[in-house]
């Protein structure tokens, strides 16, 4: 019967793939890699706002959470719904092998990397639990990772040394985060590296403080400690992306890091619910799934009887069901961000939280623990008022109708950070308000 059913997604499910859905707009909504070259007119901020559907008489400052959808991920989602319930049997029956091809290559095309070599997941929890959980670690090998992580990395962290055996280590990589320094970072980090070390996980930019890691900096130290190991011993740079992906305008495949997970529907604008994981194609080969996949690879291998072999990223995507509206939707934000221009992006992002970190400086009773240095801070600002909780301050804003969220870390500090959804003005009165505490 598997070989009747990989038979008939051989014969027509991707035969049937090259010409399905001619139907207008779903086309548009997918976009393929040729297309997403294409040049957009420049857009003003005001009608990148006007495509959000947010309340307007509320100043989001916490939009970095989870996103609002743009229109045009809300429009590929709605006419993919549509396709769906229309005949939800036929569409998923000759997409479920076409349509992750396409989003990969969107996911690719933004990252630098190959299509290959992305694996789509519901968010970043979920790619980094992927990445340990199928890493294959030894009893006496060790994961150094550090105090500033969320609570995702250092379990999934735990989950995998409990699994296998391996160490754990914490290490700091500053102390105070307005004074983070990169040549501290990393000198730090080379400090850290024992020869047992065989994971380095970290977090592109902490949502405790705000801090951004010069990833770049801290892939070339890794890269030195690999010059003297063999490659199975060689170490692997894991890397929680999800508060600088969309912000920076970096190709995330050339930074150096062997892996890379963020969720999709924060700063990229992505459908709720998706995410990505990258990684190097000779670092996926240290990788075993967890989750059986929906790929053609594994899936004809388990046709023909046999083990599908050296693991490719694609594979790691966790198969089943899924709200395929929004995972099939993804290429519509990227290209969203195509249209408005990624450093445009990167540019607004950082001239806005500059002047929230500025503002907020210059206020007696306030502590920002954020760098004031762009190259050490993205799009999150932390900070503290003195004799306020966190939480004291989170509703105080909200009663002047200002969206502010706190950190999920111990100890946890108010945060405001600047986005699209945001004017130059917004940002002004967020600091008079923080100031009128």
């Amino acid at each position: 019967m598997a070989m009747d059913r990989r038979g008939f997604l051989m014969t027509t499910g991707i035969s049937l793939a090259a010409g399905a859905f001619a139907r207008p707009g779903l086309t548009q909504a997918l976009p393929s890699a040729r297309a997403a070259v294409q040049p957009s007119p420049l857009r003003s901020w005001a009608w990148v706002r006007d495509q959000f559907p947010v309340a307007r008489d509320l100043a989001h400052f916490s939009a970095f959470y989870i996103t609002s959808h743009p229109r045009p991920v809300r429009d590929a989602i709605e006419e993919l719904r549509r396709t769906l319930d229309e005949n939800p049997f036929e569409t998923v029956e000759r997409d479920l092998f076409r349509r992750p091809d396409q989003v990969r290559a969107s996911v690719a095309e933004y990252l630098g990397g190959r299509a290959q070599d992305v694996a789509l997941t519901r968010c970043t929890t979920e790619g980094l639990a992927l990445v340990y959980s199928g890493l294959r670690l030894k009893p006496g090998q060790e994961i150094l990772t550090t105090l500033h992580d969320h609570y995702s990395h250092h379990e999934s962290i735990r989950l995998a040394a409990r699994r296998t055996g391996a160490d754990v280590r914490r290490v700091a990589l500053y102390d105070t985060g307005s004074r983070a320094r990169a040549d501290e970072v990393v000198d730090r980090l080379r400090r850290a590296i024992r020869p047992a070390t065989r994971v380095v996980g970290v977090t592109w930019v902490h949502s405790s403080t705000g801090v951004k890691l010069p990833l770049r900096a801290m892939a070339l130290v890794v890269a030195d400690a690999n010059r003297s190991r063999e490659a199975s011993d060689r170490l692997l740079l894991v890397v929680d992306g999800v508060h600088g992906f969309g912000v920076e305008d970096e190709a995330v495949a050339e930074i150096g890091c062997d892996f890379f997970a963020a969720g999709a529907h924060k700063w990229i604008f992505g459908p709720r619910g998706t995410g990505i994981l990258w990684g190097r194609r000779e670092a996926w080969e240290q990788v075993e799934p967890t989750v059986p996949s929906f790929e053609m690879g594994p899936y004809v291998a388990w046709g023909e009887g046999r083990d599908p072999g050296v693991t490719e990223g694609r594979w790691v995507s966790p198969g089943g069901f899924h709200a395929y509206e929004h995972m099939w939707a993804l290429p519509a934000a990227f290209a969203f961000h195509r249209e408005i221009g990624r450093s445009r992006i990167a540019a607004r992002i950082h001239e806005l939280n500059a002047r929230l970190k500025e503002g907020l400086t210059g206020l007696r009773r306030v502590v920002v623990h954020t760098p004031r240095e762009a190259d050490m801070s993205a799009g999150l600002v932390a900070f503290e008022v003195a004799g306020l909780k966190p939480e004291e301050v989170v509703v105080r804003l909200r009663e002047k109708r200002i969206i502010a969220s706190t950190s999920p870390y111990f100890p946890p500090f108010p945060r405001l950070a600047g986005s699209l959804l945001n004017t130059p003005e917004e940002v002004d009165t967020a600091v008079a308000a923080v100031a009128a505490l």
